[in-house]
């Protein structure tokens, strides 16, 4: 039977306070007791590990804080703790490399430094003393309040941390430190506009605190607004020019803003300084990708796995090619690593993808969707993806967006007629219409642009998934001039991205669950659904492991709540704004690519021109998973790959509820 959870947080209040009265033997006995209980608890098992310390019991505190770290290999106190362990064996190599293992994970930890100060002295190496005597002095100048915190942000306290932040800003105000560690904890918490907020006010404050400035940085680029990350991250640059992270992250911006070839002489020359490092083997091989080099991108992604031979990301970046065959040895080498229990956990979902890719490709079908199936299952595990508010949304845009509502309405919004809408799920065929269209001389491909998520992120603010979320309600009290302002700054914003062509192409996929607010703010727009095949639609994004987002697709039941949830809600989409928006089917491309070229064109209001039928041809830049096969003629082999697999999917064709 397993303790409620107040239970156990209970009695681990208890053992501390055993150890902070000395009670060494009772604090080991009920340690020990509640480790039965709760065998993986980190808290139990560091206490455990620090009366076995205590009791001078050092060969079973080992053992205790090998068992931790397995289960928890960042949990900073644990080398704390192994460091002690090692002073008391009058070790003082490994006690400074156990000391050094702690504040390298966490540097708000006095009692490493503290101890790092000392041992570095008894071995007199002044230089390293004197470094950490500097830490020291920098955390006994800080509240105890903002150095507790801070050490629990660093262990993954999160929760913690931001309680205790939150009552000393409450108690004391503005206080630099703390505003700075409040928005690191929105950061973590994905809730990036209050992050952008509150280092805003830190660098008003403290205008020289660079850490503050890149940590605003890599907010900005969170929240995709490149052009100003840019700025930030120029002025870091004019004071530490040999900076690494300020240069890697410099790179990742201007891949942000689609300028791959200035993204890669960066991330060339730091790899020139650093040939070893795999990550920055990685971003080149993403850009010479992104670019259209295949063969190049190839070499690139097996160097980074020649560096870190369990690089997941590698593994499935070179399976994500679609195009590319994984030779016997590395599906053997992919397959030792991903069953190493010590392989992190990015990595073995990396490399189930990238398994149940290899396999598929060897017609395995039972081990290729064992992995598959494992990948999800593991990727989901760290999900917090809910499937209730997407369902939410969509029943309250269908009760908020009626006919009635756009008629009186009708004439809001900015005239510009620019842009294209690609919308419909991620694996739907909408990266072909887009590489269609963007071979037409009057039209601009750009990206999955984020300005319309963004501007929702703001209209729903922070309570967007309870009893009544703002939005979209809060559309019918916006007014005309409203609209306008927002279709405006959307054409402003994304200008950065776009050429001197007359139209652009906005593929983000999920802007289908914002038809409504797209219209309203531009009403010349043209809007495109790409739609898929519902098994196929589902099972291909089953087994595609996306960069970032698409949370929804971890999963069958997940996927095929999804699917219908966008079928009903584009359905709702037709009814109230007839002909305003084009479904292209992506078998019918396939089977009549002429024709719905014409069609997509016509739509659009362009005249035909024979290089959209030759669209593989075109040079452009291309992010999506299908970057490769869009590089070549129309194929109907992928119409039905589903039915290799159907002896696996009745529950996806369940949950589809006759969708299929």
């Amino acid at each position: 039977m397993n303790a409620p959870d107040e239970t156990i947080e209970a009695q681990v209040a208890n053992i501390r306070a055993m150890l902070e009265r000395n009670e060494f033997a009772a604090a080991l006995a009920a340690g020990e007791a509640l480790a039965a209980l709760v065998p993986e608890n980190r808290d139990v098992l560091y206490l455990v590990a620090v009366s076995q310390r205590h009791l001078q019991r050092i060969p079973e505190a080992f053992a205790t804080l090998e068992r931790i770290e397995r289960l928890y290999p960042n949990y900073s106190r644990l080398y704390q703790e192994r460091g002690h362990c090692h002073v008391m064996r009058r070790d003082a190599a490994h006690a400074i490399e156990a000391f050094l293992g702690a504040v390298n994970r966490n540097p708000a930890l006095p009692g490493s430094w503290r101890a790092l100060q000392s041992l570095y002295r008894m071995n007199g190496d002044m230089t390293n003393a004197q470094t950490a005597a500097s830490h020291v002095a920098i955390l006994a100048g800080l509240p105890v309040e903002v150095v507790t915190a801070t050490s629990m942000f660093h262990d993954g306290e999160l929760a913690q941390a931001e309680r205790i932040t939150r009552d000393f800003l409450l108690r004391n105000g503005h206080h630099v430190e703390a505003m700075r560690l409040l928005a690191r904890i929105g950061i973590e918490h994905e809730i990036f506009d209050d992050a952008e907020t509150l280092l805003d006010g830190v660098l008003a404050l403290a205008p020289d605190y660079q850490a503050a400035r890149f940590d605003l940085a890599r907010t900005l680029l969170a929240r995709h607004k490149h052009t100003q990350a840019l700025a930030e991250l120029e002025h870091l640059l004019k004071l530490e020019p040999d900076n690494r992270l300020y240069r890697t992250t410099y790179a990742t911006t201007f891949v942000g803003l689609g300028d791959h070839e200035r993204a890669l002489t960066i991330y060339r020359e730091l790899l020139a300084d650093s040939p070893q490092a795999a990550v920055i083997q990685l971003s080149i091989a993403h850009c010479l990708k992104t670019l259209g080099r295949q063969a190049e991108a190839i070499d690139a992604y097996r160097a980074a796995v020649r560096i870190r031979p369990e690089y997941g990301d590698a593994y499935w970046s070179l399976a994500n090619l679609k195009t590319f065959r994984f030779t016997d040895e590395e599906v053997a080498r992919m397959r030792r690593e991903e069953a190493v229990s010590t392989t992190p956990l990015v990595d073995r979902y990396h490399l189930c993808f990238a398994l149940g890719k290899a396999f598929e490709d060897r017609a395995e079908y039972a081990e290729s969707f064992h992995y598959y199936e494992r990948g999800n299952e593991l990727k989901m595990s760290e999900s917090r993806y809910r499937p209730e508010p997407v369902e939410q949304n969509a029943q309250l845009q269908a009760k908020v967006c009626t006919r009635e509502f756009f008629e009186a309405r009708r004439g809001f919004g900015h005239e510009d007629p620019a842009p294209i809408f690609i919308v419909g799920l991620p694996r739907s065929g909408s990266t072909l219409l887009e590489q269609i269209l963007a071979s037409h001389s009057q039209v601009e491909g750009t990206m999955e642009l984020a300005d319309v998520p963004r501007l929702v992120n703001e209209l729903q603010g922070r309570d967007h998934e309870g009893v009544e979320p703002r939005y979209p309600g809060v559309l019918a009290g916006m007014t005309a001039e409203d609209f306008r302002r927002f279709g405006e700054r959307y054409i402003n914003d994304t200008r950065i991205y776009r050429g001197a062509k007359p139209r652009f192409i906005d593929k983000m996929p999920n802007n289908f669950r914002h038809i409504g607010l797209i219209h309203l703010m531009l009403p010349n727009a043209k809007i495109i659904d790409a739609r898929r095949e519902p098994m196929a639609c589902c099972f291909s994004n089953f087994k595609q492991l996306f960069a970032s987002g698409q949370e929804f697709t971890y999963g069958l039941q997940n996927i095929a709540r999804y699917y219908r949830s966008y079928i009903d809600l584009m359905e709702h989409w037709n009814r109230v704004l007839p002909g305003r928006i084009l479904t292209v089917r992506h078998e019918d491309v396939v089977e009549d690519l002429e024709g719905n070229v014409r069609r997509l064109l016509e739509f659009c209001g362009l005249d035909f021109e024979p290089a959209c039928l030759e669209y593989y041809k075109t040079e452009r830049s291309i992010r999506t998973a299908s970057s490769e096969q869009v590089r070549r003629p129309i194929f109907k082999e992928g119409l039905d790959q589903w039915r290799r697999f159907e002896p696996w999917l009745g529950p996806l064709k369940a949950a589809l509820d006759g969708r299929w």
